[in-house]
């Protein structure tokens, strides 16, 4: 039953991460090819309330599927999925910080408002820069380590193809920000970013269909593989 009422939780958190694709139910000046996702729960703008509180809900089942793996012992063994378990909460941790910390306005959109700042760690200009930064690596953590504790135990089978197969997709798309962050030119970086953050909540459902339906042979007393 633990191991069912986490995987449902972690199910939830990738549908609610998804509260982006709200977006094409309303009219808005923003263009899901270019735009990021952070400027949908921008301070002041139409419908932000959902996008919070899918961000919010992400997180309090992100924190609470966490939780219940782990306390009041591990609900698995092994160095990589316990560690997947842990990038899981700070996840949840940065994500509802980084939606109660929204920019406080959109460049090209409203009036005076300044441009992205550059140079040495930009992150810290904003915190929500600096959260979404560390959302976004605990989940890479989370998946990497939850593929990798696929691959290396029993645990999580559904992971070692489908989990991988989504982690590469994911992967691809941050590299297509990455490189195309600083250059001049129409890349497409909004499209890139919802294929990233879509990828994230698919690879989050599948995690949470590995969890709900893990064999209990697969918990600390037989998982001892590191």
């Amino acid at each position: 039953m633990r191991l069912l009422c986490a995987g449902v939780l972690v199910a939830l958190a990738g549908i609610c991460y998804s509260s982006w694709v709200l977006e094409f139910l309303w009219a808005s000046p923003l263009d899901p090819l270019r735009s990021f996702l952070s400027e949908l729960d921008a301070a002041h703008r139409p419908h932000r309330g959902w996008y919070i509180a899918g961000d919010v809900t992400t997180s309090i089942c992100a924190i609470g599927a966490a939780a219940l793996m782990l306390v009041p012992r591990p609900a698995v063994g092994g160095v990589a999925a316990r560690g997947a378990i842990v990038a899981l909460a700070l996840f949840g941790v940065a994500t509802i910080t980084d939606a109660l910390s929204p920019i406080e306005c959109i460049p090209h959109i409203d009036a005076d408002c300044p441009e992205e700042p550059s140079g040495l760690l930009p992150q810290l200009h904003h915190i929500h820069a600096l959260t979404s930064t560390v959302a976004v690596f605990a989940i890479f953590g989370a998946m990497i380590l939850g593929v990798l504790a696929a691959w290396r135990t029993p645990v999580w089978p559904l992971l070692r193809h489908w989990g991988l197969a989504v982690l590469v997709v994911i992967a691809v798309a941050t590299v297509w920000m990455l490189a195309a962050d600083d250059l001049h030119g129409d890349y497409r970086l909004g499209l890139a970013q919802r294929i990233q953050v879509g990828g994230m909540s698919v690879w989050l459902v599948l995690w949470g269909v590995a969890v709900a339906t893990q064999r209990r042979s697969t918990t600390p007393a037989s998982g001892s593989a590191r």
